[in-house]
């Protein structure tokens, strides 16, 4: 039997609010609400319909918050001047566009039961770190890592006392860093290898560029420190030098050969 296909749910683009020099978030609502069915996890993520000329594009995006009360959606763009498709087009939308967002789709959901909880991811990770550390019980301990470009970026997150949230400034877009900071050389990586590993039952959320999270983070992760698969999310969000429909197919090759 094939696999049931995403929900569809048309949206109303009702307001557009600067996050930050390279976040911004759109919000959505209207008539559609009612249509769209939130998820419990932090990771929650649609797939948005977007215009690129006279085709449309489909976007991965995830769902920073999901107010009920208000019968809003918000969902944060990076946005790097020109670069892509759909950072420019948060940008300009107008209020009143209708938008096609597919999903939610999700996977991760803290454990209030867990010990310690490490977060780790660069900017397309913050919405569902963010999310996820609203989540947490007031006693969690846990430390988080997020690399920005630079000290513009950085957000007011609500966090438990316990939680330490710790801002890595790359010095540069994502897609922009040198070669200096590829190879394993990313502030991300540092951070996570250099945290003083916690004892007891750790779970682990890290997502960012595929590179930098799967080649030099989870290796580490699971080999060195023994974190088991079911206590972490760790998986690209994107890769560097691809588009979204270029890096699906390098996930799913890579998927291919770690299970061959």
């Amino acid at each position: 039997m094939a696999p049931k296909a995403p929900q569809a749910t048309t949206l109303t683009v009702l307001r557009t609010d600067i996050v930050s020099e390279h976040f911004v978030r759109v919000v959505f609502g209207g008539d559609g609400f009612a249509d769209f069915t939130p998820r419990p996890e932090t990771d929650s993520y649609v797939k948005i319909e977007l215009p690129a000329g006279d085709e449309t594009v489909v976007r991965t995006y995830t769902v920073r918050r999901v107010d009920p009360d208000a019968e809003e959606i918000w969902i944060d763009f990076v946005v790097h001047g020109d670069e892509g498709i759909a950072g420019p087009w948060a940008r300009s939308v107008k209020p009143g566009t209708e938008v096609v967002l597919r999903g939610p789709g999700a996977g991760y959901l803290p454990d209030p039961a867990a010990d310690f909880h490490l977060l780790a991811g660069d900017e397309t990770a913050v919405p569902a770190i963010a999310a996820a550390l609203e989540s947490l019980p007031a006693d969690a301990a846990g430390a988080v890592f997020l690399e920005v470009a630079g000290e513009s970026d950085e957000l007011d997150l609500v966090a438990p006392s316990g939680v330490t949230v710790t801002w890595l400034h790359r010095g540069a877009a994502a897609g922009d860093a040198g070669s200096d900071l590829i190879d394993g050389n990313a502030p991300l990586v540092a951070a996570v290898r250099e945290l003083p590993w916690p004892e007891g039952d750790v779970q682990v959320f890290v997502h960012g560029e595929a590179e930098t999270v799967m080649k030099h983070i989870r290796p580490y992760l699971r080999k060195e420190r023994g974190v088991k698969p079911a206590r972490a999310s760790v998986s690209g969000y994107w890769r560097r030098g691809r588009t979204e429909e270029g890096f699906r197919t390098w996930k799913k090759e890579l998927t291919e050969v770690e299970v061959s």
